[in-house]
């Protein structure tokens, strides 16, 4: 039932989807080996629509190593929608804090308080009204309505691309209009009947199984290199192991250029307490704390990340002396390479400047209250580094 003789570079509008019968095959085959192997992750022990929706909100361009812990403390705190809608957003974020695109966070913590306010404290279920929460998207809406509700929802991710151009050889770079088409075309074809209305449902064959069983065969056995074609359960129907192109498929995007920051790091302490400073209310990681720091500009006088000066220090009337570096550390963010020198810092917390600041700009932190804080992932590395308060 393989399609090996067919033209590689065919219009991706056109490629055709499997048959009827090559459907339920891949379906059963696919939820078969899902069931049988699936990994035993914290929220695959709730079919709850929150901590479904919680949980792919974090999994969005993070590994699920990552994902674990933070998922586990989130949910220790916030039990469902109404204790995340009455939580403070400071709150929210200091618990997100290293787990990267903050803007996830905010919209959670948006959304939660739409819920209750406006659909009653019920989890939405039609798609529109998913669609209409703030940081919902169709791949969000695909997996709540799916595996909370066992909607014929469809979704794609990174993984069920990689799955899905290797099965059926989509010739199309990854995040190329024509792939992304070809690519919700084809989920949208394979996705089960509503589970309710289906009696494979009841065999294990439904709507929340499958997604979830491609990201899975994705996860673990289709992997970006070196997969193990030999223990996928689709590999006879695999038009990319039958041509032995399975490690070409799918087409890299187009790498953007790698960019190489500078940044300048302040650590000043003052007994049990740390200098910190607050990002402005706009932009790259807003309103989250972090050591005093600045990018040092390139040599055409160019910052990328940060603002090229110490301006935010004028708080102790600019007698914070640089000392000694302390470490050298590496970061990065999107495409940026981050080079960072942390260096010990002194200031006079007791003159008069320093009383008469705002403190929702800066704050000398307690070692006790950190971990509470929303501290960016840099200054958590950062405070690590030089065997700080444990975070």
């Amino acid at each position: 039932m393989t399609r090996s003789g067919a033209d590689p570079r065919i219009e991706l509008d056109r490629a055709p989807l499997p048959d009827p019968a090559e459907i339920r095959w891949l379906r059963r085959s696919l939820c078969d080996w899902y069931h049988a192997f699936k990994r035993d992750l914290p929220w695959r022990r709730r079919s709850d629509a929150f901590a479904i929706w919680i949980s792919e909100s974090m999994l969005q361009q993070t590994r699920v190593e990552t994902v674990i812990p933070y998922f586990e403390r989130f949910m220790a705190r916030f039990k469902d929608l109404a204790a995340l809608a009455e939580g403070e957003e400071e709150e929210v974020l200091a618990l997100w804090s290293g787990l990267g695109y903050y803007r996830r966070a905010r919209a959670l913590h948006a959304a939660a308080r739409e819920i209750m306010e406006f659909h009653g404290g019920v989890f939405p279920h039609e798609r529109s009204a998913l669609l209409g929460l703030p940081g919902v998207g169709p791949y969000t809406a695909g997996a709540v309505l799916s595996m909370a509700f066992g909607a014929s929802e469809a979704l794609v991710d990174g993984n069920v691309a990689r799955v899905f151009a290797r099965v059926f050889a989509l010739e199309a770079p990854l995040r190329s209009p024509a792939l992304e088409q070809a690519l919700w075309r084809f989920a949208e074809a394979l996705v089960p009947a509503d589970a309710g209305e289906s009696a494979d449902a009841q065999k294990g064959v439904d709507p929340g199984s499958w997604n979830q069983a491609v990201m899975e065969l994705g996860a673990t056995l289709c992997t970006p290199k070196g997969p193990r074609c030999q223990l996928c359960p689709l590999q006879e129907r695999c038009e990319a192991r039958a041509r032995g192109r399975a490690e070409e498929l799918p087409i890299p995007a187009p790498r953007r250029p790698l960019v190489a920051v500078e940044l300048e790091m302040l650590l000043a302490r003052t007994g049990e307490r740390t200098l910190l400073t607050r990002r402005p209310p706009g932009g790259r990681m807003a309103g989250m704390w972090e050591l005093p720091t600045r990018e040092i500009p390139n040599a055409r006088g160019e910052t990328h990340l940060w603002e090229a000066d110490f301006s935010t220090f004028a708080l102790a009337g600019g007698c914070i002396p640089i000392g000694e570096e302390l470490s050298t550390l590496r970061h990065a963010i999107t495409h940026h390479r981050i080079t960072v020198s942390l260096r010990r810092a002194t200031f006079d917390p007791s003159g008069a400047q320093v009383r008469a600041q705002n403190e929702s700009t800066w704050r000398l932190a307690a070692d006790d209250d950190l971990a509470s804080l929303a501290l960016t992932g840099l200054t958590k590395k950062a405070l690590r580094a030089v065997s700080g308060p444990a975070l």
